[in-house]
């Protein structure tokens, strides 16, 4: 049975659209038209992949995203109007995994779904990784810290799996950019930056001090065991 990816969009028309076109490569497919039905059909019987219209009435995607993000790591790829670099990153601070801007190209919106549910299932059967009080289970798709499980979005799971398994290594942000969002010359390497600050507010007990996601200043960043040393 193919992945099931749920699309929340306001305009019908759009909506059946991209219905028809997931389900020509495979998908199953969920439609709805407002952001409380898709909470309600996420809680229920949660898909494999979110398509989220940001402009929706009543709970719009980001108030869709800023709920999920206190739920689940659900992959949540969000069609905007907006195409400014400051309403990207505000949509990927939420949790958003990926953005593709209105008009869209089927044929992108399609290789995008197929990129990042394959990011979530490249990790399957690997071994976890352990750094310190922080541990990496890519089969579980989880991430505990000092016992306790924290929530990661998709891309925010792959930048610190990327970095736990060369544990020390300093990356670059392209080199972080292209590990978690492929060639995609319209995400820029702020991105990678939005993910680290969303990731240091989640396994970090002092997010300005970190203690295992530190920056090498004009470098990028690296993942430590969290000791000090």
């Amino acid at each position: 049975m193919g992945l099931c990816v749920l699309v929340a969009e306001d305009n019908v028309m759009q909506a059946d659209m991209l219905g028809r076109y997931l389900r020509q490569e495979g998908y199953r497919v969920r439609i709805v038209h407002d952001g409380r039905s898709a909470l309600d059909e996420v809680r229920r019987n949660p898909p494999d992949l979110l398509i989220l219209d940001v402009m929706m009435p009543g709970v719009d995607g980001l108030d869709v995203v800023r709920v999920l993000r206190n739920e689940s790591g659900l992959p949540v790829l969000m069609l905007t109007a907006r195409s400014t670099e400051d309403d990207l990153l505000h949509g990927l601070d939420l949790g958003a995994d990926d953005y593709v801007t209105k008009p869209y190209s089927p044929r992108e919106l399609m290789a995008r779904v197929r990129t990042l549910l394959r990011r979530v299932q490249r990790t399957a059967g690997t071994t976890d990784l352990t750094l310190g009080e922080l541990r990496v289970d890519p089969d579980r798709h989880e991430v505990r810290v000092r016992g306790e499980a924290v929530e990661c979005t998709a891309s925010e799971f792959r930048v610190l799996h990327t970095m736990a398994a060369s544990p020390g290594r300093v990356f670059s942000r392209s080199q972080l950019l292209s590990a978690v969002h492929g060639l995609d010359g319209y995400i820029t390497e702020r991105t990678i930056d939005a993910h680290v600050m969303n990731l240091r507010k989640k396994i970090e007990a002092q997010p300005r001090r970190p203690a295992y996601l530190l920056t090498v200043h004009g470098v990028g960043y690296k993942l430590v065991d969290g000791s000090g040393a």
